[in-house]
């Protein structure tokens, strides 16, 4: 039962999770940022592709 207790109240792992926490928020925004910038990139590629035509 010692055991458990000591596992409930031990907050070393705290700091890991909270920076996974930001690791995906980080994720989250570059992955919702880098739909339109494909899509640009697409566009100017398809221009290029165009005039070289």
């Amino acid at each position: 039962m010692e055991l458990f207790k000591r596992l409930w109240n031990d907050e070393e792992g705290q700091g890991m999770v909270e920076y996974g926490l930001i690791l995906a928020l980080i994720a989250i925004v570059v992955i919702v940022a880098l739909g339109p910038l494909g899509l640009a990139v697409k566009k100017i590629f398809q221009d290029v592709d165009a005039a070289l035509s």
